[in-house]
């Protein structure tokens, strides 16, 4: 199979490829990514060499551009977006262009090139704050930010473009992913790397606010499964059906590193900050999906990544912009 991954330096992106390439000897991946701070072709360094592999810098608003790879390739898997929920706050602006015009370019693109498969990948927070049970994929969708408004557009759109152009889109939405390669200014690497360097872990209003964490292999098998056996026009969630406030997370951490609860700073609490998230993965595990990475397995292994990995983060967390409300 011929696949375009879009933003595939970015943190999901790349493990996605890296997977693709150790689990399939005949597949063959373009890479099209704009590198935006985000973006870092150090995450797929081992892999430069790859004949199956190609890497094109640029941006999927770029209509020529996405048109032109979308008639080399079977199936387009945009993980392209703007993710972090502090930056859309301050920069909506930036959500908006990529999140929802970027998308609706590549549908075109693809629907000119009748390609066999377009997977849009989505986020949990479309669903905004679920208090009690599990968000389900027919469920109304209540976005609390610019960046899970943005996000939901974008899915909308695509599914769209199933029911009016009969384009095969399928639209995945994944719980919190964690582990290598993630960029500092999320939390897990930014409790982790802050640990490192003995400063103190940031945490938002009471430390309750609740999140389903997901270790990224399993949410690449997952994708990767909907990608072969996903039926078009539906949606699918991927959770990790690892449910743990802010302030568990920081003591799991601590734990782990050996430090202690003196090192939790509890700072003041983001505008609009969803309280709980929750997914229901029972459509995908229908398929034969299920996690299998426990998260204290995970985030071990995630700790230990970032303390072998110091020459990769460093830079990237020294011109890292750190909001405060």
């Amino acid at each position: 199979m011929r696949i375009l991954v879009t933003g595939g330096c970015g943190f999901i992106g790349s493990n996605f490829i890296l997977f693709l390439l150790r689990e399939y000897k005949d597949t063959r991946i373009i890479n099209l990514d704009k590198l935006t701070y985000c973006g870092n072709p150090d995450n797929l360094k081992d892999i430069a060499e790859d004949n199956r592999y190609s890497f094109i810098c640029g941006d999927i608003c770029d209509a020529k551009l996405v048109g032109e790879l979308a008639e080399e390739v079977d199936a387009v898997i945009n993980f392209a977006a703007e993710t972090h929920v502090d930056r859309s706050i301050k920069y909506p602006a930036d959500f908006l262009m990529t999140n929802v015009f970027g998308v609706k370019t590549l549908l075109e693109a693809c629907k000119k090139a009748k390609i066999s498969r377009f997977i849009q990948i989505g986020t949990d927070e479309v669903y905004g704050s679920v208090l009690g049970g599990l968000s389900k994929e027919t469920d109304v969708l209540r976005p609390s930010s610019p960046y899970s408004a943005t996000k939901a557009a974008g899915d909308l759109l695509a599914l769209s473009y199933h029911t009016t152009y009969k384009l095969p889109v399928i639209v995945v939405r994944s719980s919190n992913n964690f582990g290598p390669f993630q960029y500092p200014e999320k939390v897990i690497p930014l409790f982790i790397t802050n640990l490192m360097r003995k400063k103190k872990i940031p945490l938002y209003g009471d430390g309750g606010n609740i999140r389903d964490w997901l270790f990224v292999e399993d949410n690449c098998d997952g994708i990767d499964l909907v990608l072969h056996d996903g039926t078009p026009g539906e949606v699918y969630n991927i959770g990790g059906g690892n449910l743990l406030s802010n302030l568990e997370l920081c003591k799991r951490i601590l734990s782990i590193m050996g430090m202690g609860a003196d090192f939790i700073n509890y700072v003041n609490d983001r505008p609009g900050h969803d309280r709980r998230y929750a997914l229901d993965s029972a459509k995908i595990k229908k398929l034969g999906w299920k996690p299998v990475t426990d998260f204290d397995v995970g985030i071990k292994k995630t700790v230990d990544w970032y303390k072998k990995n110091e020459a990769w983060w460093q830079p990237l967390k020294d011109k890292a912009e750190i909001i405060e409300w």
